[in-house]
């Protein structure tokens, strides 16, 4: 290669970068549209071949579809918990002056049994300027999420009309033999289907567990208490116990203290070890996937993609070691074999 050659090349690969960059810049607050449509992609493109070349349907049909299977199976039931959760929190009294007096009473337990003053200054500065930077935090993101789903929902149908050219295309690109694109192809594709199909089932599965304690130990609004342990079972190591540590903490201080240790020991033993056993099962049936991978993969996820990241932090980091182990076997074990 000439110097001519080299400078075309190099110059090239400097182009890329910059414009691929500034893109990743720009389109970030799409990320989760973009990832979700991808997701979705993975879990319904055999359906799409199927339909397309087996049964010879138009694309355009077979895609429209797809797309309705999506929003049976995802959209409509989260917008379901949402719809039931707001109905939920409107039978809530909303007289400011309950909570204020609610607050008050908790306050003066806190204070009788360590002495330790919750309504100081200092603590109210914070939660009065804690408010409105929550409120305008939720606000922003239901109209992300709004957005998010529009954008997922646009790319997923060009997805499906264009599968089997954008797979060739993305294969051509990839930097390795034969083999090892067909095992990095794989790996994506389990470790998103399992982790799609797993931490749902493990987040219903222990909020459902968690909804059957507080019943049993008198939590208030134990529906609405359930739903949020759902939720907060995705969060690596902590998890649930955001949940119900704070609840037990709230028993004791009522002086309750019989369903206080039930729902501490109901809690330790059984909702956290429920979470951990399907968690990790699941991860290995379906993807053998290394627990400490699924931990540290989720974390770095939610960091970089938000929600979605606990699909993608795992993948992330399995093709990150997954390359690590293609650069031994072929550049340091042998030659690179075409």
């Amino acid at each position: 290669m000439n110097t001519k050659e080299q400078y075309c090349k190099f110059s090239l690969i400097a182009i890329i970068l910059v414009l691929g960059t500034i893109l990743l810049i720009k389109l970030s607050p799409f990320l989760s549209g973009i990832l979700g449509a991808s997701t979705i992609y993975i879990l319904v493109r055999k359906q799409m071949f199927y339909l397309t070349e087996k049964k010879n349907m138009k694309r355009c049909i077979a895609a429209s579809l797809m797309l309705c299977e999506a929003a049976l199976c995802f959209l409509i039931p989260i917008s379901l918990v949402v719809w039931l959760l707001v109905g939920k929190l409107q039978h809530l009294n909303i007289d400011p002056q309950s909570y204020i007096s609610a607050i008050k009473n908790i306050a003066s337990l806190i204070f009788e049994k360590t002495g330790y003053n919750v309504l100081n200054e200092d603590n109210l500065s914070a939660i009065t300027a804690f408010i409105p930077k929550a409120g305008q935090y939720i606000v922003g993101n239901i109209s992300n999420f709004t957005i998010n789903m529009f954008v997922m929902l646009l790319i997923l149908f060009f997805m499906l009309l264009e599968g089997r050219k954008m797979e060739l295309y993305l294969y051509d690109l990839l930097p390795f033999t034969s083999s090892d694109k067909t095992n990095v192809l794989n790996r994506i594709k389990t470790i998103i289907r399992s982790n799609a199909i797993g931490i749902p089932l493990v987040a219903i599965s222990q909020g459902g567990v968690a909804f059957i304690g507080y019943l049993i130990f008198g939590v208030p609004n134990p529906i609405l208490f359930g739903f949020l342990s759902c939720l907060a079972s995705i969060i690596p190591i902590v998890g649930i116990g955001l949940i119900w540590a704070p609840l037990v903490a709230y028993i004791f201080l009522t002086g309750d203290w019989q369903n206080g240790i039930g729902l501490a020991a109901y809690s330790v033993i059984v909702t956290t070890n429920i979470d951990n056993l399907l968690r990790f099962m699941l991860q290995k049936k379906l993807a053998n996937t290394h627990p400490l991978i699924t931990i540290f993969g989720v974390i770095l996820g939610l960091k970089l993609f938000g929600f979605l990241g606990i699909i993608f932090g795992p993948l992330l980091l399995s093709l990150f070691i997954l390359c690590i182990n293609i650069f031994k076997k072929e550049y340091l074990e042998g030659n690179c074999k075409e």
